[in-house]
């Protein structure tokens, strides 16, 4: 701590993110990063950009992005917003809609990133319990609040809502924002971006970091009714007018074009889910019901903590998250099968 902090540095509790160790032969399913990597049509964009345009500053309003997700969704240009991340565009999201009176309403179990922005933000939260099998029960929303921000499916346990129930939270509160955090639904979850027209108070974002394996190119987006991207507009061009450079937009906008890699790649992957979860459970594991690129899943008889140190010991990275109710439990993200293979071969040596 320093005496040149100001308050707010000083009680921060920053998000911790996943580990980036640079170790010779590791496995690394530990932060959902996609095993295929990008579309080759997405990596020819990105060499076809580094020229000597990088002297000039990109579109600050990623225009050429923003038409071609509207385009495949049915909606208008004004209705897309593009930014650095997800994590960006959700730290807009948290600034400009979700900072209200009443509480923002989230689950008790999920991306721990949201209480991070509340503090760092100043918004009043009430973290909603999920059920003894770790699922979000829609009923519970049903109090007031100033907003509610809901992954579906949820993380870090890979859990998706039907959109049936995805609907009736967001009908239940016509006067609150309610945001649903799509990061995952390309992996079997059912997407919210159909019910925008229909309801003004729905925002949705999505990202290129996993379904489309872009992760380290930084690329979110949000969708909704033009009152709402405008909100996120006016943060945006307060804080940096030009979040996305040339390389970023022109790698984007090509991945999202290649629709056969991008649907090709994601089966593959929800078959390795399905395959991996299989493997675990003849273990003596218990997986939940995944609709994620990434499975979340205990063993009885053995503590998780020692069980990701064990693991770890091999070359092979998992998350543990050591709250109360998530820390008997591993989530591991879908690698390459080959990968997988060797996950369960040690987890075979490691439980005898």
């Amino acid at each position: 701590m320093s005496q040149f902090w100001s308050p707010i540095v000083q009680s921060l509790r920053p998000y911790m993110a996943g580990e980036q160790p640079a170790i010779s032969g590791l496995i690394k399913l530990n932060t959902n990063e996609n095993p295929y990597g990008p579309s080759p049509k997405a990596l020819a964009a990105i060499a076809a950009a580094t020229d000597d345009t990088l002297r000039l500053y990109p579109d600050p309003s990623a225009l050429r992005l923003r038409q071609a997700i509207a385009a495949r969704h049915g909606l208008d240009v004004g209705d897309v917003f593009a930014g650095n991340g997800s994590d960006e565009v959700l730290a807009h999201v948290f600034q400009g809609l979700l900072n209200h009176d009443a509480p923002l309403l989230f689950p008790d179990v999920t991306y721990s990133f949201y209480p991070t922005y509340c503090r760092l933000y100043g918004i009043d939260f009430r973290a909603v319990p999920v059920d003894e099998n770790l699922q979000v029960r829609i009923a519970d929303y049903g109090q007031d609040c100033g907003a509610i921000i809901l992954p579906n499916p949820n993380g870090p346990t890979g859990i998706a809502r039907p959109l049936s129930e995805i609907e009736a939270l967001i009908g239940g509160h016509p006067d609150r924002p309610v945001v649903i955090d799509e990061a995952y639904v390309d992996f079997g979850g059912e997407s919210a971006v159909p019910l925008i027209k229909k309801y003004p108070n729905l925002l949705v974002v999505q990202t290129f970091s996993k379904s489309r394996g872009l992760a380290g190119l930084r690329v979110g987006f949000a969708m909704g009714q033009r009152p709402l991207i405008e909100a996120l507009e006016r943060v945006k061009d307060s804080f940096n007018s030009y979040p996305l450079n040339r390389l970023a937009l022109a790698g984007a906008v090509a991945s999202w074009e290649d629709e056969d890699w991008f649907e090709r790649h994601r089966a593959l992957l929800m078959a390795s889910r399905e395959r991996l979860a299989l493997e675990l459970k003849g273990l003596g594991f218990v997986v939940l019901e995944s609709a994620a690129n990434f499975v979340f899943a205990r063993h009885p008889g053995r503590d998780g903590a020692a069980l990701a140190l064990a693991l770890r010991s091999r070359a092979i990275l998992v998350r543990h998250f050591p709250a109360e109710r998530t820390r008997d439990f591993l989530r591991i993200s879908i690698g390459t099968d080959a990968e997988c293979d060797r996950l369960v071969e040690a987890l075979r040596e490691i439980l005898g």
